[in-house]
């Protein structure tokens, strides 16, 4: 794969974990965090929370385009950038049109509710809670998001077997 990947997904539904497993098989690639321009807003960071509007969705659109440009960059520069973060409903087709580098693929990973909420309990970090629960989140992600890319059920896949799905099927994984 070369160009931009974009692995979005639900939290907690291992976007992180597949993204970079995935830019270590690649010859020559980066992996892009979504989250990390987030962070990087010191004061006047507002959260992006259910029915969110105003300054929060700015800064998640602001984010957005970050990513598309930082990927893009990566790839003028030889780089598959690998871009992880939570883009879903309309924001995935508004992703999509940010980014300029062909070819592009969108890698969805969508495991069951019940996988995603067990992921959750594990984790150090935690992603829900503050307006967002799995139920809600899932929901958006299978009733809101169109079915662009290769989307995968990721329920009972190892991170070796999602990588491998996703290099295996990656021309259904290219959007442009």
């Amino acid at each position: 794969m070369d160009g931009v990947v974009l692995v979005t997904g639900v939290m907690a539904a291992g976007k992180s974990t597949v993204a970079q497993a995935l830019a270590e098989t690649l010859p020559r690639a980066a992996h892009v965090r979504g989250d990390a321009f987030r962070r990087m807003i010191v004061s006047g960071r507002e959260e992006y929370l259910p029915g969110a509007d105003g300054e929060a969705r700015s800064q998640l659109l602001l984010r957005h385009r970050l990513s598309a440009a930082t990927a893009d960059a990566y790839a003028d520069a030889g780089f598959t950038a690998v871009v992880q973060d939570v883009v879903l409903g309309e924001d995935l087709t508004a992703y999509v049109g940010l980014v300029r580098t062909r070819p592009l693929y969108v890698v969805v990973l969508a495991p069951g509710p019940e996988a995603v909420a067990a992921r959750e309990a594990e984790r150090p970090k935690t992603g829900y809670g503050a307006g967002w629960t799995v139920g809600a989140l899932d929901a958006a992600l299978r009733r809101r998001t169109p079915r662009i890319g290769l989307w995968l059920d990721t329920t009972d896949l190892t991170v070796r077997q999602t990588v491998e799905g996703i290099l295996a099927q990656r021309e259904r994984a290219r959007v442009l």
